[in-house]
């Protein structure tokens, strides 16, 4: 069964960090493109970062420049999202996605085919 399972998330105060886990398994996504998406209550799932196959291209929401960086270990079939600086506009749950999507598509949730299931941000201020 291949699966993508998030970890990490938590509630934290304004300014705080997280660091959030993806480990797939089921299969290997070393070769995937991999990204974070997110979805606030009462609003759309939103893209908040992007990574390529061995990292050599990354790509933010401009509401994660700055504060979030995207890393992955493919000997672990996992992949990364340090939060630093947290607002209380970050809370929402956080969802990993890996497919074939090319850098230009990684932005669109149709350019993923697996997806986990989420984690929990809440940020208080």
């Amino acid at each position: 069964q291949v699966q993508l399972v998030e970890s990490g998330g938590g509630a934290v105060q304004a300014g705080g960090s997280l660091r959030l886990s993806c480990a797939g398994s089921g299969r290997t996504f070393r070769w995937d493109t991999m990204g974070w998406f997110r979805q606030a209550p009462g609003k759309e799932r939103e893209f908040v970062a992007a990574i390529s196959w061995n990292g050599g291209k990354i790509y933010y929401a401009d509401s994660a420049k700055g504060r979030f960086t995207i890393s992955r270990e493919n000997a672990k079939n996992t992949m990364y999202l340090q939060m630093n600086s947290l607002k209380s506009e970050d809370t929402a749950v956080y969802h990993c996605a890996a497919g074939s999507a090319t850098y230009d598509s990684s932005r669109h949730q149709q350019a993923y085919e697996y997806w986990g299931q989420g984690t929990q941000v809440t940020v208080s201020s």
